[in-house]
């Protein structure tokens, strides 16, 4: 993957401790957790707005 092996891994999430704490790890998992879920979500629907433009009147002064 990327050639990021274990050691790699470790050293990583002890520099996010470090510079988050493990206070604020969980908030930050949910929140990426929540952004890909909508993320998911918005690739699956079907657009919403309608950009087919409309035929207007272009009234005389």
């Amino acid at each position: 993957m990327f050639g990021i092996g274990m050691p790699e891994l470790l050293v990583i999430l002890v520099i996010i401790l470090i510079i988050f704490g493990a206070g604020k790890l969980p908030e930050i998992g949910g929140a990426i957790g929540k952004g890909i879920k909508n993320f998911k979500k918005a690739t699956r629907e079907p657009e919403d707005i309608d950009v087919t433009p409309e035929n207007k009147k272009i009234e005389p002064k």
